[in-house]
């Protein structure tokens, strides 16, 4: 629901951005990793350390870069297939450090062991679910739903609760709750999304094989 709603509003707020980065002659693949780079820097820098909230700052300052290099390859008129592989990998990436950094400030000085292993979930599932969509469409079924918690919501979920989490280090007391109640939040919603995109492929393909079986003739 996110991703349809919000990506069209900052879309639209980015694109005299992504139209200055044009005309300073910046590709949008160097968006895209550049991009990258700083989302992987700030979880991996920072989360392990307990510094949720600058963190935060530093990913939600580079993760946009996800909708700016697209608005680019539109402008200049260059939606490629390469650039749409490399976005989509780059997101994996991105949503694996911030997981990953989660998990390991968890494992470490956060002592909490449940919750490493809930991140770790949550790095798994969101690749997983990505993974149900991808494969169903390369078999030739079109994978028509959305699920309950895709890429948006976990991101949206998941750096809010850090970002605020990370108020307890400027004397914001009980704050800190609120990232052990996001982790398990995106994790059951991940499973519950990665079950519906099974179901959904298994109904569309049993849907495909019987028409393919059907004929042409009993078709019509």
């Amino acid at each position: 629901m996110l991703n349809k709603y919000a990506r069209a509003f900052f879309t639209r707020v980015l694109t005299p951005f992504a139209a200055l980065l044009i005309r300073l002659g910046v590709s949008p693949d160097t968006v895209t990793l550049i991009g990258t780079g700083g989302v992987v820097a700030g979880a991996l820098v920072f989360y392990p350390q307990g510094e949720f909230f600058w963190g935060t700052v530093t990913i939600t300052l580079f993760v946009f870069s996800d909708l700016v290099d697209g608005n680019m390859a539109r402008q200049l008129g260059r939606s490629s297939r390469w650039g749409a592989f490399l976005d989509s990998t780059l997101d994996r990436v991105a949503d694996s450090a911030i997981f990953g950094g989660l998990a390991l400030w968890y494992a470490g000085r956060g002592d909490d062991l449940a919750l490493c292993a809930v991140s770790i979930f949550c790095l798994a599932s969101g690749q997983v679910v990505s993974y149900t969509k991808a494969r169903g469409e390369s078999i030739g079924l079109p994978v028509k739903v959305n699920g309950l918690v895709e890429r948006a919501e976990r991101l949206v979920i998941s750096l809010v609760a850090c970002g605020l989490s990370g108020l307890h280090k400027f004397g914001v007391p009980g704050i800190q709750i609120l990232l052990p109640i996001a982790l398990w939040i995106v994790a059951v919603g991940s499973f519950i999304t990665l079950i519906q995109r099974v179901v959904t492929v298994r109904r569309e393909a049993a849907e495909a094989d019987a028409a393919l079986a059907a004929g042409p003739g009993d078709a019509a």
